[in-house]
């Protein structure tokens, strides 16, 4: 393989302005907790977990070491919004990334809360069936419209930066 044929790291992607396949699957704007430079994360429609999450970078690319040096410099402070955020909204045993990529081409990850005992949201009971192994990402909870509403407000609220 010749490098010297491959551009530069900091050209090989840029952000993308108007929004992914991957986050519209996800259900962008709607579904919305925080919007970063180069990141959204999203709430998960089908909640495998309560509060499972997609993490879903804004660079037009499908390879994850493609994305810009930007966007990786700027997955620390994700990642830990992200744990922060979800630890504060209701406490969890252990989290869960997971990029898969097999049927939305964007570079994303699934973000799972694990809990060692079913949470309950709104009067919903939100069991962990795959806990303590894999977690199950068929399973889980789908919540209506205003079910999904408000479990993304009740993440936002407690979002790092939106908490008063």
């Amino acid at each position: 393989m010749n490098l010297s044929s491959q551009p530069p790291a900091t050209s090989r992607a840029t952000p993308n302005a108007s929004p992914n396949a991957t986050m519209t699957k996800f259900g962008y704007p709607d579904s919305l907790v925080c919007d970063y430079a180069h990141w959204v994360v999203l709430l998960r429609p089908q909640q495998a977990t309560l509060g499972a999450l997609v993490l879903v970078c804004k660079d037009a690319v499908t390879a994850f070491g493609d994305i810009s040096a930007a966007a990786f410099a700027e997955l620390q402070r994700v990642t830990g919004d992200i744990e922060a955020g979800l630890g504060a909204f209701r406490p969890y045993q252990k989290i869960n990334y997971l990029m898969l990529m097999m049927v939305d081409p964007d570079v994303h990850f699934h973000v799972l809360p694990r809990y060692a005992e079913e949470q309950s949201f709104d009067g919903v009971a939100y069991p962990d069936k795959g806990w303590p192994a894999v977690p199950d990402l068929a399973g889980g909870v789908l919540p209506d419209a205003d079910g999904l509403a408000a479990l993304a407000a009740a993440v936002k609220a407690v979002w790092p930066g939106n908490r008063n």
